[in-house]
């Protein structure tokens, strides 16, 4: 079963294979999720600040009836710190306000803050120093991991030339029609694991009628056939709900793809339009303002 595997990453830690993503649940309705999550066999919940839900996560992990030990627990930097002042401050409120003792893993959110995403804005010095701040709280026993996500090539060697612990993660986005190949190549060749966050694309892909005829020729759902894709990629899958009905499909996945539908999926025809969600930064939108970083007292939003 799916929800009982794991990858080693670099440094030693496991990481379930398949996790819950926590993206839009709302606060008031995350300590439920990841409840109900829990319940059905799942032991890796990610959330971030910038989801607004930290608080909500983390009272679902203190009241899921499961020993913390056995959960994994991932969070994320906000995408603005780029000082080791502003980061240094973000892990302990993130601490604070999730109530746990410690992250299983912590991410810096994106290389640039979104405003400049994907922007020729240069954040190596930003970015190391918010790294030589998660590193400290790895040597204080507040963090197991650390690693990235949304990083490509060159941001990924800044922080493995100039950083003291290498990243073991980069989450990004990846899905059938989406596969971003030479960067995966790159974390695979530098031992650095790779996390799918939308793995249905944002449900995108779940009108292909081509993904669809591969689907049924499983006799699973395009939900299904795309999370498993993933994870014979050799990444981690984290599709986000909280209706405990798709949590239990996504996580029966336990069929295997064909070499071949496998070269296929992976060359499909990239995706250029998210719909709705093309305003996200992420799928291609440009976000036309921030998060001020003097309002880290909008902790009480969460």
């Amino acid at each position: 079963m799916i929800l009982n595997e794991t990858f080693t990453m670099a440094n030693g830690v496991k990481i379930p294979k398949l996790g819950l993503g926590t993206w839009e649940i709302p606060n008031e309705n995350a300590a439920q999720a990841v409840r109900d999550a829990v319940a059905l066999g799942y032991r890796h919940i990610d959330t971030a600040e910038g989801y607004m839900n930290e608080a909500g996560v983390g009272e679902g992990v203190r009241t899921c009836g499961v020993p913390r030990a056995e959960l994994f627990i991932t969070t994320k930097l906000q995408a603005f710190y780029k000082t080791y002042e502003e980061a240094k401050a973000a892990i302990e409120e993130s601490l604070r306000v999730s109530g746990l003792d410690y992250f299983d893993m912590m991410l810096i959110h994106a290389p640039q803050p979104w405003t400049d995403f994907r922007e020729d804005v240069n954040c190596n010095e930003g970015n190391l120093a918010a790294w030589k701040a998660m590193e400290e709280a790895v040597d204080e026993g507040k963090l197991r991991a650390i690693g990235v996500s949304n990083f490509e090539k060159a941001d990924l060697e800044n922080i493995i030339q100039n950083g003291k612990i290498k990243p073991v993660v980069n989450q990004i986005l990846a899905h059938i029609s989406n596969t971003p190949k030479e960067l995966i190549t790159f974390c695979e060749n530098h031992d650095i694991l790779v996390e799918a966050y939308s793995p249905m694309g944002h449900g995108v892909v779940l009108s292909s009628p081509q993904i669809k005829e591969i689907a049924d020729k499983y006799q699973v759902s395009v939900s299904q056939l795309c999370i498993r894709y993933c994870l014979q990629l050799g990444m981690v899958a984290i599709p986000k709900t909280a209706n405990p009905d798709h949590m239990k499909n996504n996580a029966d996945v336990d069929f295997e793809i064909s070499s071949e539908d496998m070269d296929v999926l992976m060359n499909m025809e990239t995706i250029t339009n998210y719909g709705e969600f093309a305003q996200f930064p992420v799928y291609g939108g440009k976000m036309k303002e921030d998060y001020s970083c003097e309002a880290r007292d909008f902790v009480a939003r969460k």
